[in-house]
């Protein structure tokens, strides 16, 4: 995997992060979302790394990146302090400004680092996902059923208990289709129990903190300062469960969204590599469609 990239553990001023980096060009750091690790762009990276400087990591509490000592210190498993680990990741390696990706949980701490640190990220993607606090202010029973693991990860110490008994059955996935090499590594990751807390954790910061902080930048009417697009998986329920997505984000840009679906089911990069690296070039080099 990621041949001609470079992986290293690289120690920040609140976490260690393990990242993978490579390419030339503009940089462009992808997150990726529960329960995978940075390998799920095993096939996007390269593909985007003809064009960018591509830097992937685990994020805090994921894959082999450092947890917070305590799993239930929701502050620091927040989407605030995992900005901070962006930004700072950047500057280590040499970039003020970079442009943004984030897809499932990633696409939290995405857009949180674009909101606190506007003056970092140039353009912005979330990649099937919409803020948190719209998804709990619009929660209906059809959200309840479809999404229930939300309330049940937030809980205290049953989740893990849960998933430990069996990860492989809770989480399913298969070298086939998720690729030998990038399985191998999210295979270790389920079944590390501190890994398992640390995911938990971004789950328990979302009900306990995430969303107070969206409140928050809405009273005091921050916005998106950077071209903002997204794209979802026509195979999943985000369509559906919100109708016009660009619609739930545009009050949270300053300027105009843009987007499209993709026909994927909810892993995009695992799915339609080739596809979403193609859409993410296109909006990244100004060529994105509007969706008026």
């Amino acid at each position: 995997m990621f041949d001609g990239f470079k992986l290293e553990m690289l120690d920040l001023s609140e976490a260690r992060l393990r990242v993978r980096h490579g390419g030339v060009g503009p940089p462009l750091l992808l997150l990726h979302g529960h329960p995978r690790t940075h390998t799920t762009w095993y096939r996007v990276a390269p593909l985007l790394a003809r064009r960018f400087t591509v830097v992937c990591p685990d994020l805090r509490g994921f894959g082999l990146s450092s947890k917070p000592a305590d799993p239930h210190d929701y502050e620091a498993s927040s989407k605030r302090a995992k900005a901070r680990d962006c930004v700072e990741l950047m500057q280590r390696l040499g970039f003020d400004r970079f442009a943004l990706a984030g897809h499932d949980r990633g696409s939290y701490t995405a857009f949180r680092t674009a909101m606190d640190h506007p003056d970092r990220v140039e353009r912005l993607v979330i990649l099937d996902g919409v803020p948190i606090l719209e998804a709990i202010e619009r929660c209906d029973a059809a959200f309840a059923s479809a999404w229930w693991h939300w309330f049940f990860f937030a809980q205290r110490d049953k989740p893990e208990r849960a998933i430990m008994a069996d990860p492989d059955a809770w989480y399913g996935g298969t070298p086939e289709a998720l690729g030998a090499e990038n399985y191998a590594d999210f295979h270790q990751a389920i079944h590390d129990r501190q890994t398992v807390q640390g995911m938990l954790g971004d789950y328990r910061a979302g009900l306990a903190v995430d969303h107070l902080h969206d409140r928050a930048d809405r009273a005091a009417g921050r916005r998106l300062q950077c071209p903002l697009h997204l794209v979802w998986s026509l195979r999943d329920d985000l369509s559906s469960l919100y109708g016009d997505v660009p619609a739930v984000w545009r009050p949270w840009a300053a300027g105009p969204v843009t987007g499209t679906g993709l026909d994927s089911g909810h892993h995009m990069a695992e799915e339609a590599p080739e596809a979403l690296a193609a859409e993410l070039q296109r909006f990244l080099l100004g060529d994105a469609r509007s969706i008026p």
